[in-house]
Formats: C-alpha cells, sequence, structure tokens
C-alpha cells in the first residue's frame, strides 16, 4: 500500500496563509456586516427611543418620598400573553440614601385575584445605554422568561430596569445594594398597582443573579414588609474575584470591562480607570459601555482578534480594584433563605467553576442551596431553557412546601480553587 503523498512544504505554508487571508477577510466582512446592520438598527432605535423619551424625564420630580412609590405609569404597547403590562417609573434609593428613580414593567395577569404573590426579575447584562434597558425596547415581554406560565398562574411579575439604565444618572452595574433597592422597590411599585399580597420570590440571571443574591441579603432590613418566600440565582455573577480573575485577557476584557470601568468608578471615587486600562482601552471604553449588549460584544470580538489589549493590568491586582470586586461578590445568605442555583456546564461568560465555589461555600454556611445543572446551554439561554422548573420551584415555595436540597450531592464542576478562592 503507497503511503500518502507528502505535500510540499511551500504548498502547506500557502494553504495555512490562505485560511489565514480568509479568516482576516472574514473578519473585515463580519466588520462591515456589523456596520450596516447597526446603522439599519440606530435608525429604528433612534425612532423607538424618541418616541419614548418623554414618559422617562423625570425633571421637576420629587426625588424625596416614599420609596417605590409609582410616579408616572402607562400601559405598554405591547402584548402579553395572558396579561397586560404597565411601564412605570418610580422612586428608590442610592447606597448613600440619596433618592433617584428608576423604571421598569409590571405584567398583571387578566385573571388577577386578591391576595396573588408578586415574582421580581432582576435582567442580566444588557450595556449601560438607555436604549438597552428592557421597558424602552419595542417588546419588553420578549425579555421576561416564562412570562405566560406566570400569568397563567396569576402571579405579578416586576421587572426593574435598575436606576440610571433608561432613566437619568449612572446604572450601578454590578453595585449589589443599589441594585438590590432597585428590585426591592420595584416590588413595592408593583403592590402600589395591583395590590398584589407581602409574598414575594427573586429570580434573577448573571448580573441580575448577584442582584438578586444582595436583594435576599437585604430584603429583610430594607422592606420587612415583604415575605421573601425564595430567591432563584441563575447563572450568578457572584464569586466577582475569581470570575475576573479567569476572564482576564478574554474577549470579556472588551464587553465587561467598559461596563465596570464606567459604574465602580461612579459608586467609589478612589477608582481610577487610568490605574488599569490601556490607552486604547481608556479613550474607547465610555463609547463601548453605552452600547448594548450584542454590537459590544462583536466588537469585543474583533478587537481580540485582532490583538487589541483593554487592560493594562489584571484588575484584581490592583488593592482599590480587587477590593471593589470582593466588595460587590454576592453575599452568601445563612439558614432561613430558601435558594435555588441554576448553571450550566457550557457556560463561557459566568464560569461554571466560579459557580460551584459559591455553592460550596453555601452550603457550608448553612444555606443548603438548591442547584440545578445544565448541561450545553449557552450562558444566555439559561433563563428560558430552565424556566419551567425554575416556576415550578417557586411554585412551591408560595404553597409553603419544604426545600428538598441536593447540595450534598457531589458537584458536577470542581470549584474554582485559584488566586481568590
Amino acid at each position: 500500500m503507497k503511503g500518502a503523498r507528502k505535500q510540499p512544504a511551500h504548498r502547506s505554508f500557502l494553504g495555512r496563509h490562505r485560511w489565514i487571508r480568509f479568516g482576516l477577510l472574514g473578519l473585515v466582512a463580519l466588520i462591515g456586516i456589523v456596520i450596516v446592520l447597526g446603522a439599519v438598527i440606530k435608525i429604528r432605535s433612534d425612532r423607538l427611543q424618541a418616541h419614548l423619551a418623554p414618559f422617562y424625564v423625570t425633571s421637576g420630580l420629587r426625588t424625596t418620598g416614599t420609596p417605590g412609590e409609582v410616579v408616572r405609569h402607562e400601559l405598554l404597547e405591547s402584548s402579553v400573553p395572558g396579561g397586560h403590562g404597565v411601564r412605570m417609573l418610580y422612586r428608590t434609593q442610592r447606597g448613600d440614601g440619596s433618592y433617584t428613580f428608576s423604571s421598569g414593567v409590571v405584567y398583571i395577569p387578566n385573571q388577577l385575584a386578591a391576595g396573588k404573590p408578586v415574582v421580581a426579575w432582576a435582567h442580566g447584562t444588557l450595556g449601560l445605554g438607555d436604549q438597552c434597558a428592557p421597558s424602552r425596547t419595542s417588546n419588553p415581554p420578549g425579555t421576561m422568561p416564562g412570562l405566560a406560565a406566570m400569568m397563567q398562574k396569576g402571579w405579578v411579575v416586576t421587572a426593574t430596569d435598575y436606576a440610571g439604565f433608561g432613566t437619568p444618572g449612572d446604572q450601578g452595574y454590578l453595585v449589589g445594594g443599589d441594585e438590590a433597592r432597585d428590585v426591592l422597590n420595584s416590588i413595592r411599585a408593583a403592590r402600589q398597582l395591583t395590590g398584589a399580597s407581602a409574598d414575594v420570590a427573586v429570580w434573577g440571571h448573571s448580573q441580575g443573579g448577584n442582584s438578586a443574591l444582595f436583594t435576599a441579603n437585604q430584603a429583610a432590613s430594607y422592606a420587612p414588609e415583604l415575605r421573601l418566600a425564595g430567591t432563584v440565582a441563575s447563572a450568578p455573577a457572584a464569586e466577582l474575584v475569581p470570575l475576573l480573575n479567569e476572564q482576564y485577557g478574554t474577549i470579556a476584557d472588551w464587553v465587561i470591562g467598559p461596563l465596570v470601568g464606567t459604574s465602580w468608578p461612579a459608586a467609589n471615587p478612589a477608582l481610577h480607570p487610568a490605574d488599569i486600562l490601556t490607552p486604547l482601552g481608556l479613550r474607547t471604553y465610555p463609547t463601548i459601555a453605552d452600547q448594548c449588549i450584542l454590537p459590544a460584544t462583536i466588537e469585543g470580538l474583533a478587537r481580540t482578534v485582532l490583538g487589541q489589549t483593554f487592560f493594562a493590568k489584571n484588575p484584581v491586582d490592583v488593592p482599590a480594584w480587587r477590593a471593589m470586586a470582593q466588595a460587590q461578590s454576592a453575599p452568601q445568605l445563612g439558614l432561613g433563605h430558601p435558594l435555588m442555583i441554576v448553571e450550566s456546564k457550557a457556560d463561557q461568560v459566568v464560569l461554571p467553576n466560579t459557580t460551584a465555589l459559591y455553592i460550596k461555600q453555601a452550603s457550608g454556611d448553612g444555606t443548603d442551596p438548591s442547584t440545578l445543572w445544565l448541561e450545553q446551554v449557552a450562558h444566555q439561554d439559561i433563563p428560558d431553557k430552565s424556566a419551567a422548573q425554575v416556576i415550578d420551584w417557586i411554585g412551591d415555595r408560595f404553597s409553603g412546601q419544604s426545600v428538598s436540597s441536593n447540595c450534598n450531592q457531589p458537584l458536577p464542576v470542581a470549584p474554582y480553587a485559584g488566586p481568590g478562592a
């Protein structure tokens, strides 16, 4: 049998060179397509935002007052399966106690009955531009997982945008206390509009998973009138030091880095982006942060492929930034807090080993969480793929059933054990 003919070295090199060339051409073509599509999307978005803008104007509104008080509301034009939606502005608070406003949507079932509970949804990373806020999209109900099933159960669902996201001011992106107050005050707003009961559950994904855990931690002290039945944290950005450390040098630098570089210094004046960013990163981060997540991700991919670097140094190696990451990592809840954690083994954004670390620590802290591990599910698809199980779990908490934990089972992913663990 004759052996395979060896390919000449020059042909092998040219073959590799051709693939490199095609790869670069493909990247250039992708960037061109993104620019064209981005221009079309921007035209449509600008028209929508111009139509919606008057609703979000807060000048002239009295800031001081009752947290959670609805100051403006209107019926959503989008259809809601089994119910209707109400866009709202409501009063909330920053960490320093000052008052501000957040926007959001309350979804109300057609068969609303007295005493029905509230589910508060905390969304994941979407960017910082006002046009990216869920209540300002062309179809807000489309951003809410499991909405039809919850409307069928007669639950009221509230979905905050977070203060400064859609409304004037700075969004406290991954600033847990600020986001927790936004979630809790969205529940108060929903109850004002619907007369719903004080029984509530919180469900958040990614950034919102972190928000949900902070919400559960602060609910009793900040909103003692509420009865928190349970909390669901889906792919939560819970362990920020390990997560930032592991994602350092990846596309996440260009996607998440601008958001953190914008939000954290606004919340903590001791932080300076120039201490951690390259000159290119320093020039571009405000513009990238103002994009919505899809175009920001595509731009981040292109910049990564081109070898451009965002961070001059790992933020967690800089003491002030590391301290901020530790402060904004999700708290452990302890005994008496029913908790469900959902994660995918294939998550490339919130890495599964960091979620496993939080679960391990929660189990040791007595929280005893229920866990749901998905297989080949991408980060952004986790809420939809797990919605049925999550809604069942929440329903059991509302009905007073005892929590069945599987925390004593071996974790399918080894917990993060590197620096910062």
